[in-house]
C-alpha cells in the first residue's frame, strides 16, 4: 500500500473546502508529478530503501520491462519488512510491492483520481498517457498543495507578505492561477472578478508596506484611487495601471512632498512586481493625476466642459472611480461632482459614447450594426441611470419627472451618434484591424452580444488572451 497518511476523502472534505470546486476538474496532467524513480522486480529491497533515500521519495514503481508491475512505498517498507522482522537483504521488491499499480489517464480530472484512491483505499495512483505508457503519480498530497495554490490560500499570502519582493511572488501566482481557471472553463466575467479582486488585495497590501517602511508619519488626509476598468473590477492580467491621488486642499508643505515621495514609492514598486505602467500616464505620481480636491473639480469642470479628444479621453476615467486605501469621503465628494457638472454637460457624454465605437470587437468578431447599437445603448443606458441616481440623491429637489426628461435628451443626443456610426458603417469608414490590441475590451462586447454563438466566440478570445 502507498505510504502517504494523508487520507485520500479528506482531500474532497471540509479542508477542500477552503479552495475552489473547480479545480476538481483539472485533468491529472496539471496536478501529477512527472518523476518516476524505478526498480527491477528483482532488486534487493535495501537497495530500493538506499535509492528511496537517495532520490528523497517515498515510493519506487517496479518495472517489469517497460510495463508497471507495482510499487513499493514507505508504507511496504514499515509493515511487510520492519515490523514483519524480515531481513531487507533478503528479500525482493517484488515480493513486498503492492500490485497492480493502479492508473488513470493524464486526461482524466482531479475528482476521477481522488475516487480511486478513496474507492481502493490507497494514497496514489500511476499517471498513463493515450497508450498506456506510465508518464507520472498524482498522490493525495498532490491535491492538498493544488488546494493550497487556490483563490482563498492566494488572498492568504498576499495579506500576509512581509515585505514587496514576497507580495511580487504572490502576485505572479495570480497567472498561473488563473490560467488554472480559464482550463476548467470559469465563465469570463466570473474570471474577470477574480482577477481583479486579488489584483486589489495585492494594491492594498502593497501600499501599507510601502507606507509603513518608508513614510509612517505620512497624512491621511488622501485617497488613492483606482480608475476606469480597474474601478470597475473589469481587469485581464494584462491591464496596466490607471490610478490617481486626491488629497484635502489645506495640506501643507511638508506634508505634499511626503505624498509625493509616496504616490513615487507606490507606482514604482508596482512596476517592480510586475504590474505594467500606464503609457498614457494615469499614474498617481504624474502631478496631473495627483491633485487637491478643489483642483479636482476644477480640472473635471474644464474637462466636461470642453470635450477634446483628450479630455473625452480622460474625463472619461472619472465614469468610474473607487477607493482602494484612504479616505472614502474624496470619492464620494467627486462623484456628486461628476454627476453635476455632467448635468450641464451632457454633450460630453455623446463623446464619450462615440469614443467607444472606435474599439473594435477583438480578432474579427463580425461588426454588425446591431451589435454595435447595443453596445452604445448600453454605454448610454447606465450613463442615465447612474445620473438619475445620484440626482436623486443629491439634488433631492428636483422631480422624477424632470429626471426622466433629462435621460430623454440624452437618449436623443446617443440616437446621433447612432446616426453618424450607421453613416460610418455604409460608406465601410469603420477599420476592424485598428484597436484589436484593445483585447480587453471584449468584456464589453461579451455583455452585449447578441447571438449566443457571437457570446461564445467572445468568452473563447477573451479566456485565451487572459491565459496567454
Amino acid at each position: 500500500m502507498p505510504d502517504q497518511d494523508v487520507d485520500p476523502a479528506a482531500a474532497t472534505g471540509d479542508d477542500a473546502g477552503a479552495g475552489d470546486p473547480r479545480l476538481f476538474f483539472l485533468p491529472v496532467a496539471e496536478v501529477c508529478s512527472r518523476r518516476v524513480v524505478s526498480c527491477a522486480p528483482g532488486d534487493r529491497v535495501d537497495a530500493v530503501a538506499t535509492t528511496m533515500r537517495e532520490q528523497g521519495v517515498s515510493s519506487v514503481v517496479v518495472l517489469d520491462g517497460v510495463a508497471a508491475a507495482g510499487i513499493v512505498t514507505d508504507r511496504d517498507l514499515r509493515n511487510k519488512v520492519v515490523a514483519a522482522g524480515c531481513d531487507p537483504r533478503a528479500l525482493t521488491a517484488a515480493e513486498v510491492m503492492s500490485a497492480p499499480l493502479l492508473s488513470v489517464g493524464e486526461r482524466a480530472p482531479v475528482h476521477e483520481a481522488l475516487y480511486r484512491m478513496s474507492r481502493e483505499r490507497i494514497h496514489r495512483v500511476g499517471v498513463v498517457d493515450d497508450a498506456g505508457a506510465l508518464v507520472g503519480l498524482v498522490t493525495a498530497t498532490d491535491v492538498l498543495r493544488l488546494q493550497a495554490r487556490s483563490a482563498l490560500a492566494l488572498v492568504h499570502e498576499i495579506e500576509q507578505a512581509a515585505d514587496v519582493e514576497a507580495l511580487g511572488a504572490a502576485h505572479r501566482r495570480i497567472e498561473r492561477l488563473v490560467v488554472r481557471l480559464v482550463r476548467t472553463g470559469v465563465p469570463t466575467p466570473e474570471l474577470v472578478r477574480t482577477v481583479a479582486q486579488l489584483n486589489d488585495r495585492v494594491l492594498v497590501r502593497l501600499i501599507e508596506l510601502v507606507r509603513a517602511r518608508d513614510f509612517p508619519a505620512l497624512t491621511t488626509r488622501f485617497a488613492f484611487l483606482v480608475l476606469g476598468s480597474e474601478a470597475r473590477r473589469e481587469q485581464t492580467l494584462a491591464t496596466d495601471q490607471d490610478n490617481a491621488i486626491v488629497h484635502a486642499d489645506d495640506l501643507g508643505g511638508d506634508e505634499l512632498t511626503e505624498l509625493e515621495r509616496f504616490s513615487h514609492a507606490v507606482i514604482d514598486a508596482l512596476i517592480g512586481i510586475g504590474v505594467p505602467e500606464c503609457k498614457g500616464g494615469i499614474m498617481a505620481r504624474n502631478p496631473e493625476w495627483r491633485r487637491s480636491l478643489a483642483q479636482w473639480k476644477h480640472t473635471l469642470e474644464r474637462w466636461y466642459g470642453t470635450p477634446t479628444p483628450e479630455h473625452v479621453l480622460a474625463g472619461a476615467m472619472f465614469f468610474d472611480l473607487r477607493t482602494v486605501y484612504g479616505d472614502a469621503g474624496f470619492e464620494r465628494e467627486l462623484k456628486q461632482h461628476v454627476a453635476a457638472v455632467l448635468h450641464d454637460n451632457a454633450r460630453f457624454l455623446v463623446h464619450a459614447g462615440a469614443n467607444v465605437v472606435k474599439f473594435a470587437p477583438p480578432l474579427g468578431l463580425p461588426l454588425d450594426e446591431e451589435l454595435v447599437e447595443r453596445v452604445l445603448l448600453m454605454h448610454v443606458h447606465r450613463w442615465e441611470e447612474h445620473r438619475v441616481c445620484v440626482l436623486r440623491r443629491t439634488l433631492g429637489r428636483r422631480s422624477l419627472g424632470e429626471l426622466r426628461k433629462e435621460a430623454r435628451n440624452l437618449r436623443r443626443e446617443a440616437e446621433v451618434t447612432i446616426g453618424r456610426l450607421r453613416r460610418r458603417i455604409a460608406r465601410g469608414g469603420l477599420d476592424i484591424g485598428l484597436l484589436r490590441e484593445q483585447v480587453a475590451s471584449s468584456f464589453l462586447f461579451e455583455q452585449a452580444a447578441p447571438r449566443a454563438h457571437e457570446r461564445r466566440i467572445v468568452q473563447g478570445v477573451s479566456a485565451f488572451y487572459v491565459a496567454a
